[in-house]
């Protein structure tokens, strides 16, 4: 597949390195000469430098024969004029833009991306997928990561284990003999850094970090079992009301359970809007590292805070202090990588990673076959996949013992029909089913040709 990647920042780097990494053909184009020259030194990549909107600069990436483009730059408008360009003028198959401005957004306006107006074939848009990321980290309190899978059905939990974790050092097959009802796969393990897919002979011990997929109604249990305990989030402090705070105030009111929510916003124009837009929540104006409107927000007696403000230090000092006055549990907003090895040391119990999730949402989209979701985890160091098994795939109708899986790939949940069952070895994949898989990133090839893959996206 040839693909044309607009933008080199973290987000287009992170596209590339996924993509190159599987022999796609390559193309990034940055108007930063550094960018595209770190891209091209580090990745099986091409590069060309100058504005991705321009038509002969997307002629020069080889847009002509190009099976998509994806324009990932840090301009809405730039995007947005990079996909009706390749559209217009070189017929590009596929599009897919990442715009921010809520405007854009809006779904009265959704008839703006049909092929005869602006031929953006996806939209993405990052702070709606990290709004629905800090829902999904209120919803699990405990774990550091969740994704949802199955149409919610199943559920990807990052749980750190602790001294006290009942299940230490027992052999993985073990698990399945204690807690024959529980429907959980542990399908991942970082340990001491190193991230891998466990054998049933696997123990689990202290300070790994594991990943679990686990049937909705037995998330609770399985974090019972891995020694954490679940606790309903009824007062939630937000810090930053923008766009991504917004939108999970708003989320949170219309709950049907009842949760008190406080947002603080620096900017009173900001903090004004907000106030306007939602009725139950209370919105202060002022500095989130103020302890005094700390107070004022009763940080001390609060379930969780959330702080999604543009700035990174001010998120991770922001959690920091909550944490110290009393709060339960604190999760912050971290664009930068480097900063993610604070989170432990500095006590502070989940971050959300926007380039993660927009690289996860638009992986989603340009997997080849009848991928319906894609989760990247870490540093793109495996994904877990959600597909539908076609009639031609070659593991439609075998036992999941027979299917040559590489070593890095484990089975974590399968629907049929209605019904989401936890693999075992006697359980028979048949055409229809969904399943999802958790694969280390050198496999990803790999579980695609399983799938039966064409130029056939879904």
């Amino acid at each position: 597949m040839k693909v044309i990647i607009c933008g080199a920042g973290q987000v287009g780097w992170q596209i590339a390195k996924h993509l190159s990494g599987e022999r796609n053909d390559v193309t990034v184009v940055d108007k930063d000469v550094d960018l595209v020259r770190r891209a091209t030194d580090t990745l099986d990549v091409q590069g060309i430098a100058g504005f991705a909107s321009y038509p002969d600069i997307l002629d020069r990436a080889g847009a002509r024969d190009a099976d998509m483009v994806i324009a990932a730059t840090h301009s809405d408008e730039v995007n947005m004029v990079t996909c009706q360009v390749a559209h217009s003028v070189f017929a590009v198959p596929r599009k897919i833009a990442r715009l921010r401005s809520q405007s854009y957004l809006n779904a009265i306006y959704s008839d703006l991306y049909r092929r005869d107006h602006m031929p953006i074939d996806v939209v993405i848009s990052p702070e709606r997928e990290v709004a629905e990321a800090a829902l999904r980290r209120l919803a699990a309190p405990v774990a550091f990561d969740t994704q949802s899978f199955l149409g919610g059905q199943t559920q990807l939990l990052g749980i750190a284990l602790d001294d006290d974790c009942p299940v230490l050092n027992t052999p993985l097959r073990q698990l399945t003999d204690l807690f024959s009802t529980l429907r959980a796969v542990v399908v991942g393990v970082r340990r001491k850094g190193a991230l891998f897919a466990p054998d049933a002979g696997d123990q689990l011990f202290a300070d790994d970090q594991i990943y679990v997929l686990s049937h909705r109604e037995d998330v609770n249990r399985t974090l019972e079992i891995f020694g954490k305990s679940f606790a309903k989030q009824h007062r939630v402090v937000i810090i930053g009301g923008g766009n991504v705070g917004l939108s999970v105030a708003s989320t949170l009111e219309k709950r049907t359970e009842r949760v008190r929510v406080k947002v603080i916003e620096r900017s009173r124009p900001i903090a004004e809007r907000a106030a306007d837009l939602l009725e139950r929540t209370i919105v202060l104006h002022g500095d989130g590292l103020n302890m005094e409107l700390l107070n004022e927000a009763s940080i001390g007696k609060a379930d969780a805070v959330l702080a999604v403000t543009d700035d990174d230090k001010v998120n991770v000092l922001a959690a920091v202090r909550a944490k110290a006055a009393g709060c339960k549990m604190a999760i912050c907003l971290v664009n930068d990588p480097t900063l993610q090895s604070l989170m432990g040391p500095l006590d502070i119990d989940a971050f959300i990673n926007p380039r993660s999730t927009t690289v996860s949402s638009i992986l989603r989209h340009i997997r080849q076959g009848r991928v319906r979701g894609v989760y990247s985890i870490g540093d793109a160091e495996a994904e877990v996949i959600e597909a539908q098994v076609l009639s031609t795939s070659p593991i439609a109708g075998q036992l999941v013992r027979d299917i040559e899986f590489p070593e890095g790939v484990l089975v974590g949940a399968v629907q049929k029909g209605d019904t989401v069952v936890t693999p075992r070895g006697s359980t028979r994949i048949e055409e229809g089913d969904l399943i999802v898989l958790f694969a280390m990133a050198g496999d990803v090839p790999e579980v695609e040709r399983l799938f039966q893959v064409s130029i056939d996206f879904f």
